[in-house]
């Protein structure tokens, strides 16, 4: 065994009559958005919604609101130790591409990879690795090498041929802020992101990002109420054009509204000096279920999913791949 990984991609269509193949994560926002009796109600108000705010950003020449809609993509990526462990290969990440389509010109323009973000590896990280750290501890501390293992995955498979070959640029994932940190306006202001904002300090999850490559920045776009956190490893404001970025506003700012309407569907905007909280009551719900429930307690057995058929069975393997990607 010469501790090789190959990657392969798989795309599928995320529209309204999207339903989760069964290699997908069960956590993954977007599948959660596809299930029970609501699933088609649900993914055709969330579409609609991306639309809407993308045409909200994108106003240029676009009096009607509605010259663009966004077409989405759930990239799936799957791992496999040497060629001989491929029919066993591990569902390592999904990210979510974005197509944007001009109906005044019938163009179409590539939009922002990434997005969403969900890894098992990163299930397995936080949701076993960090509590058996932590168990009958009398204060709250993170492992050495923990994220080591996942950010390496993370750069190996951007830095991949198959990615290249599928994406013409680096991913983007935008997330929601912390709860557990401050957020300071800046008198800088972007015309697409939005003002800029500044933390107090990083979070456990900007410490696990750099360990995949990926610098942060904070923007509130115009007309939302909360910055979203912008991951990413070149220049966010020079890389990127104008309909590139707003496909990633778009996106996530419909999901963060549905999954987190305490801090993104508030009904009032951050002010200079900003906490998030998911104790905030003055918000509103959107016509979408979500069950987040549901969603951390799978996060847990999938973590542990991911602990039998992955990190025990290879764990000498990746140590050694671990070591190596090091140097």
């Amino acid at each position: 065994m010469n501790d090789t990984f190959a990657f392969a991609i798989k795309r599928l269509r995320f529209d309204e009559h999207y339903q989760p193949s069964d290699s997908t994560r069960i956590t993954t926002n977007f599948a959660n958005l596809a299930r029970g009796e609501s699933r088609q109600e649900n993914l055709r108000n969330t579409l609609k919604m991306i639309d809407n705010r993308f045409n909200a950003l994108a106003h240029w020449d676009n009096p009607k609101g509605d010259r663009y809609t966004v077409e989405l993509e759930i990239v799936s990526v799957e791992m496999a130790v040497d060629d001989a462990q491929a029919a066993a290969a591990l569902p390592l990440i999904e990210l979510l591409k974005t197509t944007v389509v001009d109906r005044k010109t019938n163009e179409r323009h590539d939009g922002m990879v990434g997005n969403n973000f969900s890894s098992y590896v990163r299930d397995y990280d936080f949701s076993v690795v960090l509590p058996g750290h932590n168990n009958n501890q009398p204060r709250f501390t993170i492992p050495a090498d923990f994220g080591v293992l996942h950010g390496q995955l993370f750069k190996a498979f951007v830095s991949s041929p198959i990615y290249k070959e599928h994406f013409k640029k680096a991913p983007v994932i935008c997330l929601s802020v912390s709860s557990s940190r401050t957020y300071q306006r800046t008198e800088n202001h972007h015309p697409v992101l939005g003002v800029e904002y500044l933390q107090d300090e990083y979070s456990l999850t900007d410490d696990y990002f750099a360990k995949m490559g990926l610098k942060v920045r904070y923007f509130m776009p115009p007309n939302s109420v909360a910055p979203l956190a912008f991951y990413f490893s070149g220049d966010l404001l020079g890389d990127y054009t104008a309909l590139e970025l707003i496909s990633t506003i778009s996106t996530m700012d419909t999901f963060q509204k549905i999954y987190r309407p305490e801090i993104y569907n508030a009904n009032s905007a951050a002010g200079k000096a900003y906490q998030p909280s998911l104790q905030h009551q003055d918000y509103s719900l959107t016509r979408i279920v979500y069950d987040r429930e549901e969603r951390s307690r799978l996060a847990v057995e999938q973590g542990h999913f991911v602990e039998k058929h992955f990190i025990k069975p290879y764990r000498a393997v990746l140590e050694r791949w671990s070591a190596r990607y090091a140097r």
